[in-house]
């Protein structure tokens, strides 16, 4: 990867490359400091033959002055080292996106395998111009996260707090809210929520507009899942969950429902403006409304619990 940026940490450029471009031990840079820490620059010019580095550019970084650090000491580094590509004026980039754990058995980290030696030698890619050319590092130190957050996940997680008169018991799972509605036909407002249930550690209800909403107002009927509130005392985070909406068939048991799954945020709502055309709804063959009721409802199947 070339960016134009440049290296933040080191830059060791070497006017008449020619002088070292057979030199068989390495070249050390001065020791520079960064991120608290003093570090040098080790340049193989014709590879580390013990790290693969055979017809390759070596570069790596080594840390220094050790013997002043506690006893144990770790330092974890996310590091990148540069060559210039003069031509392009831009640097190329090498990393393999690894923490690299600088200690007392492992002082030394970089790739032996850096830049391909014909092609960095070859004037007309860009990386030696007038004979001379250029190397940078760049060091950050990766500290552990001070505050840590484990998302576990709940499977079947139970429904509790329903209101009695909405709650339908379904045996062998009470991971299922069933919002049973009565005279539906009197619905005439655009929408109309259950009551409050908890699962996992938010608060949820039940959302219908009977005439559709959105796109699916005046064809659809409209059904949705808002997370409306945290438990109290509980960690206010964004919350997963896997779950399926459902429209009851009285007659055959034939339900529609759609499984669905979503990250919910603060008071956020999800679900399908165009769950069911009216039509269909209305079609008394397909049993969803008896009587002038309907039983809608959602079934939990995981949902995150941080």
């Amino acid at each position: 990867m070339l960016r134009e940026e440049r290296p933040s940490s080191k830059i060791v450029t070497i006017a008449g490359f020619s002088v070292i471009k057979e030199r068989n031990e390495p070249y050390e840079s001065s020791v520079f400091e960064a991120v608290g820490y003093k570090w040098r620059m080790i340049l193989y010019v014709t590879g580390n033959k013990k790290d693969g580095g055979n017809n390759y550019i070596s570069l790596y970084v080594k840390i220094e002055d050790t013997k002043l650090l506690p006893k144990g000491w770790e330092v974890n580094v996310d590091l990148k080292l540069f060559v210039e590509n003069k031509k392009k004026q831009k640097y190329l980039t090498v990393t393999d996106g690894k923490v690299k754990k600088f200690n007392e058995a492992k002082k030394e980290w970089g790739f032996g395998k850096f830049i391909h030696l014909p092609t960095f030698c070859n004037t007309n890619e860009g990386y030696i111009l007038h004979d001379s050319c250029s190397f940078g590092a760049e060091i950050f130190v990766v500290k552990p996260a001070e505050k840590q957050e484990k998302v576990t996940f709940i499977s079947n997680p139970p429904i509790t707090d329903g209101s009695i008169c909405e709650v339908i018991e379904m045996p062998g799972n009470n991971s299922r809210f069933t919002w049973k509605i009565m005279m539906f036909s009197s619905f005439n407002g655009k929408q109309h929520s259950s009551h409050e249930f908890t699962v996992g550690p938010r608060k949820w209800n039940l959302v219908m507009y009977p005439r559709g909403d959105g796109i699916g107002e005046g064809n659809s009927f409209s059904f949705y899942l808002n997370a409306s509130d945290y438990m109290t005392n509980g960690p206010k985070t964004k919350t997963m969950a896997i779950y399926k909406l459902r429209i009851y068939d009285q007659l055959k048991r034939n339900h529609y429902e759609i499984k669905d799954e979503h990250l919910f945020l603060d008071d956020s709502t999800v679900g399908q403006p165009l769950l069911l055309p009216l039509e269909e709804l209305n079609n008394i063959s397909r049993g969803f409304l008896v009587d002038d009721e309907i039983y809608l409802g959602v079934e939990f199947f995981r949902i995150s619990n941080n």
